[in-house]
Parts: structure tokens; sequence; C-alpha cells
């Protein structure tokens, strides 16, 4: 059994690790709270899928000049003084969002603007954090690291979105952003425990022409280039998140706690996926298993757009039997997810080079959560069109198509081979 279980050697080898991993797992809980509890405000005041998408969209453009600014920054200087900033703003922010719940300002647009300061300093802050791993561990564990996080990042989705859809009901979302608050205290924890991480002598100093010095060098590298391609066609065209509030409101069932349930069924897949994440450290051909978990991914949101057509807009208030059903689904879609995040990184970190860790991790994070963002806003609007059960149907099966058009198109990749980590 323990060849199946999740390698623990990094918790025990690096205790910097070991102190980053844990305080960045109870931060990561209470920032799902406040994730689902944004967009359960924002659905409340406005009753339109369209304007939870727009919550993304408001995110989005300072994520990506952050991500790519952040990753600059992480490679010119000091990666443990860069995370500690970003994550001081990401602290003031969640405790501004915490008070104007708490005044019940019931304003659409400072939500818009909160979350759009706290995406870009989010995408400051994880470029530096993800490219600080692999100086505290061996390189040949960094699969074992990185599904030790998808463990840490699975119970925070799960427990995160269904105690979320809880205590919004239960006490509102002042007292559901204010556990944020208190939480995010262990990360910057984490973060001043790690030791002094200066940059290397080819550091760059930090500007647009270290961006375009990063993205030059992803352009020669096509199996670097693939791990973000095969992502965003994952998270563009199968992201289903912007429309559970509709789902669990009119088709499903249940309201704000089925959307909690849902989204927490996929972060149990993940936890699944890391949990027995053993085997994945012997996988040598991870760009053909990065393919197979995207069109997974693809495959489960497809069969939860099923789900949701057979449903049907009951507009029930209770829960209905259909939740069972797409619970699985979702659950289903968190493994292949976590499978796919898991090799992605390792392939990220591996084949890149130390000084431009940095850079390419800020571009992982503007694909990785950038993304998203744009799914949210091509399902909210598609609605507009087509009902939400076709939405995630042919949203899934288009992911299913283009992974496998795009691993054929670049076939390099698909023979990527770990022992050899040619970029």
């Amino acid at each position: 059994m323990g060849k199946f279980l999740a390698d623990i050697t990094p918790l025990r080898e690096s205790p910097a690790f070991r102190r980053l991993w844990l305080g960045s797992a109870v931060a990561a809980l209470g920032s799902q709270l406040t994730l689902v509890a944004v967009s359960l405000e924002v659905y409340r005041l406005t009753q339109d899928s369209l304007y939870v998408g727009l919550l993304s969209i408001f995110a989005l453009v300072p994520l990506v000049f952050g991500g790519l600014l952040g990753g600059s920054i992480a490679d010119a200087h000091d990666r443990r003084k860069v995370a500690l900033l970003a994550s001081s703003v990401l602290w003031l922010t969640t405790a501004c969002l915490a008070l104007q719940a708490w005044l019940q300002l019931g304003n659409v647009w400072v939500l818009y603007v909160l979350v759009a300061v706290q995406s870009g300093a989010q995408a400051i802050n994880q470029p530096a954090r993800s490219a600080i791993i692999p100086v505290l561990v061996r390189k040949e564990l960094l699969p074992a690291a990185n599904a030790l996080s998808m463990i840490s990042f699975g119970l925070s989705m799960t427990a995160g979105p269904l105690l979320a859809g809880v205590l919004v009901a239960w006490i509102g979302f002042a007292w559901t952003y204010t556990i944020d608050v208190a939480s995010f205290g262990f990360a910057v924890w984490a973060i001043l425990r790690l030791p002094p991480m200066p940059p290397g002598e080819h550091a760059s100093p930090a500007g647009l022409r270290s961006v375009v010095e990063g993205f030059r060098f992803l352009g020669t590298r096509p199996n670097l280039r693939m791990t973000f391609v095969i992502d965003l066609v994952a998270m563009i065209f199968a992201q289903p998140r912007a429309l559970m509030p509709a789902v669990g409101a009119l088709m499903i069932g249940g309201g704000e706690a089925t959307v909690g349930i849902l989204l927490a069924s996929t972060a149990v897949g993940a936890f699944l996926a890391g949990l027995f994440s053993g085997p994945l450290g012997a996988v040598r051909r991870q760009g053909a298993a990065v393919v197979w978990s995207v069109m997974g991914w693809g495959a489960s949101i497809a069969g939860f757009g099923v789900v949701v057509l057979l449903a049907g807009r009951s507009g029930a208030d209770g829960v209905t039997g259909w939740l069972l059903p797409a619970a699985a689904c979702c659950a289903l879609a968190g493994i292949a997810d976590s499978v796919s995040a898991v090799f992605r990184n390792t392939i990220l970190q591996a084949a890149a080079p130390d000084h431009l860790r940095g850079r390419l991790q800020g571009v992982f994070i503007v694909v990785v959560a950038g993304g998203p963002r744009i799914g949210d806003l091509l399902a909210g609007g598609g609605t507009k069109l087509l009902s939400e059960g076709w939405v995630v149907l042919l949203g899934g099966l288009v992911c299913v198509v283009l992974a496998w058009t795009v691993a054929h198109v670049q076939s390099g990749f698909l023979e990527y081979d770990a022992r050899n980590p040619v970029p």
C-alpha cells in the first residue's frame, strides 16, 4: 500500500519546505472561503451568471500584468522578500473584503475592484513561491513535492467551498471573509521562516526587457510551451465554475450549499490523486501523462453537462437526486486536473534554468489562473445562447478534441522523458 500513497520524503528532508507547505495549506483553506463567497455575493446582488463571469475578467488584467512582472521581480530580487511583500498585500485586501461586508455596502463594483487588487498581488506572490520549491528539495523529489501540494490544495478545495456555502448561509459573508483574514497569518509566518534567497549571478534586472527575455526562451522550448497551451485548452473551454450558482439554484437544487458540494467534489478528486500519488514518481513519459489527463478532464466535464441537462430546470427548493452523479463527475475531473498539474509543474521546474524560473513561473501563473477566468466569461456568456447544461457539455467535448489535436501537432511533447528533461 505504501507504494501507492504519497511520498512524504520532501517533508522529512526539508524543514523549510515543510513549513512552507503547512503554512500554505492553512492559508489556502481561508482563500477558498473568500473565492467562493465573492462569487456567491455577486450572484446574490445581481442574480445573473454573466456578472459572476465578469468578476473573473476584472481579476484577469492585473493577473496577467502582475504575473509577468512578478516573475521578473522574483528572478531579480530575493524571492523570500518578494513573496513576503505580496502576501502582505493579499492579507490587507482580504481584510478590506471583510470590511465591506461588515459595512453592508452591497456594491458589486467594490467587489470587482478588491478582487482585481487581490489578483495582482497573488500574481506577484505565486511565481516567487513556486520558484522557491526547487531550491528547497532535490530535483528527483519534485514530482513528490508537487503531489504533496496537490494534497493540501485538494484539502483546501474540499473543505473551503463546502464550508463557504455553509458559512455564508449560516453566519453571512462578513464572518466568512474574516476567517480568511485570520488564516492568512499562517502563510506570512511560513515565508518569514524561509532563509534568504538572493538572485543568482545570471539574474537580469526586473522590467520589460527581462519579461521579453523569458518569452524568447519559452518560444524556443516546445515542451515547456506545450504545458501552457494544453492547460489553456482545458481551462478556457471546459470551465463550469461560473455556472455553479445557477446549477445549484435552478437545476439540481439546494442553492449555495449545492455549489459548495460540487466545488468540494472536484477538490476531493484532487486530494485523492495527491494521496495516492506514489506511482506518479515512476512515470517517465510525463508529457503523454499531461495529454491524457487533460482529455480526462474534458470528458468528466462533458459528463457533468449531461447530468445538468437531465436534471433540467426543476427550480426545486431542496436538493434533487442529480447531486450524486454531478458530484461524481466533478470528482473525476478533479483527479484528472490534479495529475495534469503535478506533471506540468514538474516539467517546468525540472527543465527551466534557475535564473529564468521565476519568469516562467509567472507565465505559468498567468495561464493557470487566467485561463479559468476567460473560461468563466465564455461559460457565463454562453448561457445567453444555450442552457447551462449544453454550455458545459459542448465545452467538455471541445476540450477533448483540442487536447488530442495540439498534442499531435506538437508530437515531441508526447515523447518527453523525465530522465532527460529537454525543455
